[in-house]
């Protein structure tokens, strides 16, 4: 199809409004994603002898930890649906997009937090869904949260299922049973309108195949998380996900300018223009929803042409402090690159030691801090940028790592297979994150590293302690935390005490408790803290009129 005739008149359909024919699909299946793991299982390679012998040593690690060798011994508890329940959804969408055999359940339970995944390799998806549902269209969606709020069942709105913060684990309390609502198969781009940019998606696209779809008719989102690969344009859009080239092409939530949303109430649709000020922007209320207010069905992005180059380069700072002062003067003053990431010391020295096969190594120079520097667009412009950044970078002390950037983008998306690696060899990895200003950047990285530290070593298990600044603005940073030590018998139980920790040095240090992971069931309590009980109220008023029987995603972003 020609680039013409993808275009629409957007100032001709009202608002949340889509084409009856879609412009394109995938061609390609879906791929099959491990259930106990991240991603594509064949991607997992074992720790090296000499590389595990080290690991052992400085962790003090007890040995593999075994796991299912197959998703058949995974326990989960009996459908608690009667057939009459069965059929009546089945009604809705048909009965090939109903599933409730084992495999499909299994492989919709929990999201992908090593918590999360610490339960099934222990051999344990009790709350698992107990019906998969795959509609094809809004009225599919609207059908069946009437259908379940008239019997009480809780539908979790399920796209990759890569959430890390417990998104898709509800509390479903004395509800009659969980739906997971798979929305792959509404994977369409439906509108393309060149003149304003936008392009109108469904929400069960998975990233790659969004790019795919785009970058045939020569546009790109730019949004390139880690998860990117597994996870939904509508689970960006519902955790407020941010990419790795957030400083060039903003986070998701800043490139969302409409969306339809599916509620037990109605539809919801919102976002008529770029900015409005007919009231307040109800957008805001669906991005970083996580579910628990509606299912959005499609979404309006803006979009930017392929960039003819892209570039990244790597420097090595003295500290971490150097590094980020520098970061900050770019972003405030100029040239801004379109990917800023800076690892700290113990970051670098890692990435060092991990072999090729496993990670990014050869990008640390001799010591110090590692920055990755990329810029994307046209080629003046990015040697304009590259140039005029270059020189700031020298004047601060910075020195040009050889081959470095290239490196970190071949390798960008093989981080969480080393966890699954870890998690074998019987360590215990995860990670958390935070966001605040830049006057508070440093008692920030400060209190959660010694609140991780103190809480592991307190229990036996001395960790390594791994951060780095991948999301940067004129007024401030994230703080991404990697932590690694022994496995305890309970590693969940492990866990949590540290991430209490970890949580209460972000809110008392004056951090956010999420950037760009969510809320979801694990982040509640702080969240609830961060921004008061009459907001938090507020926020259940909402959620009362948008869903009076409460079976959205219970007990994820609100206490109910």
């Amino acid at each position: 199809m020609s680039l013409r005739r993808d275009r629409c008149n957007r100032q001709a359909r009202p608002a949340g409004t889509v084409r009856t024919m879609p412009i394109a699909r995938p061609s390609d299946p879906r791929p099959q994603i491990s259930w106990s793991g991240w991603g594509d299982p064949t991607q997992v390679s074992a720790l090296p002898d000499d590389l595990l012998r080290r690991l052992t040593d400085a962790l003090g690690l007890r040995g593999p930890r075994p796991r299912p060798a197959s998703i058949e011994e995974i326990a989960i508890a009996p459908s608690r649906f009667s057939g009459a329940i069965e059929s009546e959804l089945a009604a809705i969408v048909g009965e090939a997009n109903v599933h409730s055999d084992h495999d499909a359940r299994v492989r919709h339970t929990r999201g992908k937090s090593t918590p999360d995944l610490l339960r099934l390799r222990a051999g344990e998806a009790t709350d698992a869904p107990d019906l998969i549902l795959m509609p094809e269209s809004h009225a599919q969606v609207l059908e069946i949260l009437r259908v379940c709020s008239q019997r009480r069942i809780a539908v979790v709105p399920f796209g990759g299922g890569t959430s890390v913060v417990g998104g898709l684990a509800p509390r479903v309390g004395d509800l009659a049973g969980i739906v997971a609502l798979d929305l792959r198969r509404m994977n369409a781009l439906l509108e393309l309108d060149e003149e304003s940019r936008l392009a109108v998606f469904e929400p069960g696209l998975l990233g790659p195949e969004a790019e795919a779809l785009l970058a045939a008719r020569g546009y790109t989102i730019g949004h390139f998380p880690q998860s990117f690969q597994y996870a939904t344009l509508g689970g960006f859009a519902a955790a407020r996900s941010s990419g790795q080239a957030s400083a060039g092409y903003g986070r998701f939530d800043d490139l969302v300018l409409a969306l339809r949303v599916a509620t037990p109430a109605g539809t919801l649709t919102l976002g008529r223009a770029p900015r409005s000020a007919a009231g307040p922007d109800l957008r805001q209320l669906i991005l970083g929803s996580e579910g628990a207010l509606g299912v959005i069905t499609s979404l309006t992005l803006q979009i930017a042409p392929v960039p003819q180059r892209r570039a990244y380069e790597g420097w090595r700072f003295d500290s971490f402090q150097s590094g980020a002062a520098v970061f900050r003067r770019l972003m405030q003053d100029g040239p801004t690159p379109t990917v800023l990431r800076l690892s700290d010391e113990a970051e670098t020295a890692l990435n060092l030691a991990l072999p090729a096969e496993l990670g990014q190594s050869g990008q640390g120079g001799q010591g110090g801090c590692l920055a990755i520097i990329g810029y994307e667009g046209s080629n003046g412009d990015v040697e304009r940028r590259s140039a005029q950044a270059g020189a700031i970078l020298k004047a601060a002390g910075a020195q040009p790592v050889a081959g470095a950037g290239d490196s970190w983008a071949a390798d960008r998306f093989r981080g969480p297979y080393l966890r699954d690696a870890l998690l074998d060899a019987g360590a215990l990895v995860e990670t958390l994150e935070t966001v605040t200003f830049w006057s508070s950047l440093g008692a920030l990285y400060g209190a959660v590293s010694d609140a991780l530290r103190e809480s592991l070593s307190a229990q036996g298990t001395s960790p390594v302690i791994l951060c780095h600044i991948s999301h940067v603005y004129a007024t401030g940073a994230s703080l991404y935390f990697t932590v690694g030590c022994a496995q305890l018998e309970d590693p969940r139980a492990q866990w949590a005490i540290a991430k209490a920790a970890a949580s209460d040095a972000i809110l008392s240090a004056g951090g956010s408790i999420s950037h760009h992971h969510g809320v979801g069931s694990d982040h509640l309590r702080w969240y609830e803290r961060e921004i008061g009980e009459l907001a938090m109220q507020a926020l259940a008023a909402v959620k009362a009129t948008l869903d009076p029987a409460g079976i959205l995603n219970p007990g994820i972003l609100i206490a109910r």
